[in-house]
């Protein structure tokens, strides 16, 4: 039997997980991964402590070289893929390499958006993910002013106790905010960012600006492939995308109108995806939304309904440091908020996936 090819594009969690998961159904398979990027597969979570100097590259790395070759997994670094024939099931590369394939996973992840604002073409104006990338603008010696179109911090995450509970421990550390406020213009001289001018004409100097105004995910070679595309590439549940062969996962995918953009639903899509490039019969039905992030240096979680309006039963623990919140319907785990401290947070959000009847148990959780 002829032993197939595999391509994966894109080096992060869904295309890593994918692979492992083709190579343990598939012994024999040529797999093969492609990257842009000059590193194996490394922790994108943890750049903010890469910037803040608190860990090396080196302990970024999630799978070494060596890894590589036990699984006998291809990784291609500093490859650009410039083309997609989605009936011909070829790529072509950067440097025009014509690389055919059996099955291809689209990995492609995101990019961050540039909102248009004028100035924002000018140096010193970075894009960066999230604002927990400001704590490590901090440990180098920033005085950081955080803009905030919404009112309050992390509006997908935290629910307006958590979020005040959140902002005031960081204006202890030296943070400045300024929410319900967007910015109209990024001021310049000789082409060097020095400031912004906000919609209500406030003006906030500064040497650099942070742009962390979400993600889009990266549809390019999707499109001009001929592959169905909406926010995101569309898959089904066995994350196929319109064309035969070629299967979508990660940041780049939507998967019943959602597209997820986190960790934790990249490496599930990632392992159904793999598994059935490789013949198999697995199924991607959703994950739960969820994050767990430390921002200057304060654990902050959140999953589900976190109940911003306040319209179900809750439980909270207020104290200090800390606020937790478990959201309940029908005696059932749907949301949680988490700031201070996040222990059980991984056992509530299994509760929350299996939609246990938590009882008694309500009242040990937090």
């Amino acid at each position: 039997m002829k032993t197939k090819t595999y391509l994966i594009i894109g080096n992060g969690v869904a295309g890593t997980t994918a692979a492992e998961a083709i190579r343990k159904q598939d012994p024999a398979g040529s797999v093969t991964i492609l990257s842009e990027e000059d590193i194996p597969f490394y922790y994108r979570i943890r750049l903010n402590e890469f910037i803040a100097g608190e860990v090396s590259e080196d302990k970024l790395i999630a799978k070494k070289k060596a890894w590589y070759q036990e699984q006998r997994i291809e990784l291609r670094l500093n490859t650009r893929i410039a083309r997609l024939e989605a009936a011909a099931k070829q790529l072509t590369t950067g440097s025009g390499e014509k690389l055919s394939f059996d099955r291809l996973l689209l990995a492609t992840g995101s990019h961050s958006f540039l909102p248009p604002i004028e100035g924002i073409d000018q140096q010193g104006v970075f894009a960066l993910r999230h604002i927990k990338d400001a704590h490590a603008l901090r440990r180098l010696g920033k005085q950081v002013t955080v803009v905030e179109f919404f009112p309050r911090l992390l509006p997908r995450q935290l629910d307006s106790k958590g979020a005040k509970r959140l902002q005031k421990l960081m204006e202890k550390m030296g943070f400045a905010f300024r929410l319900s406020a967007m910015t109209k213009t990024i001021t310049h001289s000789n082409g060097q960012a020095n400031g912004i001018v906000l919609e209500g004409g406030d003006i906030l100097p500064g040497q650099m600006v942070i742009v962390s105004a979400g993600v889009r995910p990266n549809l390019e070679l999707a499109q001009s492939g001929g592959l169905a595309c909406d926010k995101g590439v569309t898959v089904n549940d066995r994350l196929e995308t319109s064309a035969n062969g070629i299967y979508a996962a990660g940041d780049v995918a939507e998967h019943r109108g959602v597209v997820s953009g986190i960790w934790p639903a990249a490496m599930q899509q990632g392992r159904v995806a793999g598994a059935n490039m490789a013949g198999g019969e697995a199924a991607y039905q959703g994950a739960t939304m969820s994050n767990i992030l430390k921002v200057a240096g304060i654990d902050v979680a959140a999953a589900g309904n976190i109940d911003a309006e306040g319209r179900h039963e809750s439980q909270v623990v207020s104290s200090g440091s800390v606020y937790k919140k478990l959201v309940i319907e029908n005696n059932q785990i749907i949301g949680c908020v988490m700031v201070g401290d996040t222990k059980n947070f991984n056992t509530i959000t299994r509760y929350i996936k299996e939609k246990r009847d938590i009882g008694t148990l309500k009242n040990t959780l937090l």
